[in-house]
């Protein structure tokens, strides 16, 4: 450097300045010259002249730097901009965003966070220059920190030294992370969009500084651009959330045309089939092939009356259906909701079959039930094709059960006129009997069957083809009524008990009459025979079909009792001998009453029991201690009488039976 100066210096000076000046450099580098020129002599000519030259240069040279970096903040800003309309990545347009930000005011580091509405926090999505994942994952509440500041206010906001400013909430997971990072100064301005702040845009660094408002402008008009930034992404995002609710919904709007062509081609094929007086099993077939499953049509018991299935159909569901298995108390509870609702109900799901069942109702009463067997998920449109299949087999039921009926009319009249007071002229009586291949002449018996469920009418329906054509059988009153020649009765006895026991899913029970000897003494047998099946139902008889014989004694004695009265005479006649047999696990009832079957011979008994006739001694001394003595005739009766109504009652004892 230059120490004294002339006028050819001074001359080199000044071009020195120029050439400065031509380079752009920092205003600083020209302090050496003013130094220069202010260190000439006082007498020196032009002086004054030559250190305001070097200080106007140095003003250029400070115009000219401010003007470059106002140019270079213009450009980012501009290229800002021209992201916006050319960019559809929202993220890396707010990468840029943040990355311009730290590069124009040379800061250290930058984010920018997104306001959450519905948790009231700011979240960074975006971070450059961090050295730790601590910037990336920050989470701000809208009320703590500079956020809570520039949320409230709206303005930008500076702090040179972020940990030890008072003048706003701290939170201590941020300003452990600012520790982290050494950050010191800070500078956040709002992403405002219609007034609201939508996001905030930061930069820091890593010492004590205080940003010009130049630097807050540039990053204000950059923060602008990323509030336009998130409002063309949301509203891209709801853009392409309508456009793809429109294609679900126009998928849906076709699926629902071809689910409803599908169904109407569906109910076309079903009247069709109808019309030409399709049997029940092609309808059966035609709907499970439509709805690709298989599918049973059950009678009111649950009996399979018709069966079909889809070709290539893999499922075991209809094929181990059994109508009282395992599945009986899910389809009955099925078919009871169906039944309200008047709708389809699933009755359950196995190995990844489903099992849909519906009603089918005809008039007020219920025909049966349809069952489907599916895989896989099951539309409404199909569940509704199922539901109208089930109508139009509820008209075939109906229409079988009419022709049944009309069948079966004559047999049924007859059975009426029988069983009723007034019978009419024997001679009609008659001839509507050799109509129907019916013989009145020889001795008749009659059987009444009372059942919890399916109902009479269900069984008389039944029953018929199951009986020879000469057998009348009808319902009465909720009472199957039976009516065969007497050497036949034996055979139609064990035929009803091999159907109820096969078929009934409920409580039954029944009594067969002595034989008659003509037409004329049917009525008061009906009578008889209707009183004595109240009686089995008070002495709780179950599943059992008893001889008018057998019960004649007690309907007698006991058809105008109750139960409590019948259970009251069982336990002061024989309830210490109940007590004892429940208690200790013995036969001692079974015992007394076949003694008095066997006329009280104690050896006979114990043949019959096959037991040693000690061993009987030492029951009967076992009962006497219990019951007290019997050798009192009335005594011994009362005690019979209570075993005989104690057997009829024990379901299952046959045995007990004389």
């Amino acid at each position: 450097m230059r120490t004294t100066i002339g006028a050819p210096a001074a001359e080199q000076l000044l071009r020195d300045l120029i050439k400065l000046l031509h380079r752009g450099v920092p205003a600083e580098e020209f302090v050496p010259d003013l130094s220069l020129a202010e260190a000439l002599p006082d007498d020196t000519p032009g002086k004054a002249a030559l250190v305001e030259s070097v200080r106007m240069a140095m003003a250029v040279g400070s115009r000219l730097e401010l003007q470059e970096q106002r140019e270079h903040a213009m450009r980012a800003v501009i290229e800002s901009a021209q992201d916006l309309s050319s960019r559809l990545d929202l993220n890396g347009l707010l990468s840029a965003i943040v990355s311009r930000a730290r590069n124009l005011l040379s800061s250290d580091l930058a984010w920018l966070s997104v306001y959450d509405a519905d948790l009231g926090e700011f979240k960074v999505v975006v971070a450059d220059g961090a050295l730790s994942q601590g910037i990336a994952g920050m989470v701000c509440r809208r009320d703590h920190g500079v956020a809570g500041v520039v949320m409230s206010t709206r303005l930008p906001f500076t702090t040179p030294d972020y940990l030890h400013d008072a003048r706003f909430l701290h939170e201590g997971r941020l300003d452990d992370t600012f520790r982290e990072e050494s950050i010191a100064a800070l500078v956040g301005v709002p992403l405002v969009w219609e007034s609201e702040v939508v996001g905030l845009l930061f930069v820091a660094d890593r010492y004590y500084r205080v940003h010009t408002a130049h630097s807050l402008s540039i990053l204000c008009t950059l923060a602008t651009h990323g509030a336009v930034a998130l409002k063309n992404a949301r509203e891209f995002e709801r853009a392409n959330a309508a456009v793809e609710k429109a294609d679900l919904a126009r998928a849906e709007l076709e699926r629902h045309v071809r689910g409803i062509e599908a169904a109407a081609d569906a109910h076309e094929k079903m009247t069709s089939l109808l019309a030409r007086g399709a049997s029940l099993a092609t309808l059966c077939q035609a709907v499970a092939q439509l709805l690709g499953g298989s599918m049973l049509v059950l009678d009111e018991a649950g009996q399979v009356v018709s069966r079909g299935a889809a070709p290539g159909y893999a499922g075991a569901g209809a094929g181990s259906y059994a109508p009282h298995g395992e599945r009986s108390v899910a389809l009955a509870r099925a078919l009871r909701l169906s039944r309200q609702t008047g709708r389809s109900v699933v009755a359950y799901e196995a190995d990844g079959e489903v099992c849909r069942v519906m009603t089918v109702i005809g008039g007020d009463d219920a025909l049966g039930s349809t069952a489907l067997f599916h895989r896989g998920p099951f539309d409404e449109i199909s569940i509704r094709t199922f539901e109208r299949s089930s109508s139009v087999i509820g008209i075939v039921l109906l229409s079988q059960e009419r022709m049944d009926a009309a069948r079966s009319r004559g047999a049924s009249t007859l059975l009426r006129l029988l069983v009723s007071p007034r019978q009419g002229e024997p001679s009609v009586l008659a001839e509507r009997a050799e109509r129907l291949g019916v013989d009145l002449s020889g001795p008749l018996s009659l059987l009444l069957l009372e059942m919890d469920r399916p109902s009479a009418g269900y069984a008389a329906r039944r029953f018929r083809v199951l009986a020879p054509p000469d057998v009348l059988v009808d319902e009465s009153d909720g009472i199957l009524v039976i009516l065969c020649g007497t050497p036949q009765a034996a055979d139609v006895r064990k035929t009803v008990a091999l159907w109820t026991r096969r078929e009934l899913g409920g409580v039954h029970r029944g009594v067969l009459s002595r034989p008659v000897s003509g037409p004329e003494e049917i009525p008061a047998l009906y009578a008889t025979l209707t009183r004595a099946l109240a009686v089995l139902g008070r002495i709780g008889v179950h599943n059992q079909i008893i001889d008018q014989n057998e019960l004649a004694l007690y309907s007698t004695l006991f058809e105008t009792h109750d139960q409590a009265s019948l259970t009251a005479f069982l336990e002061g006649v024989i309830g210490p001998l109940l007590q004892h047999d429940t208690r200790r696990g013995t036969e001692l009832s079974l015992t007394l009453l076949r003694y008095f079957d066997c006329n009280q011979n104690a050896k006979t008994t114990a043949q019959r029991l096959r037991i040693h006739v000690n061993t009987m001694r030492q029951r009967l001394g076992t009962i006497r201690s219990l019951l007290g003595p019997w050798d009192n005739a009335s005594r011994a009766l009362e005690i019979h009488i209570a075993l005989r109504l104690w057997s009829l009652g024990a379901e299952g004892l046959d045995s007990a039976q004389p």
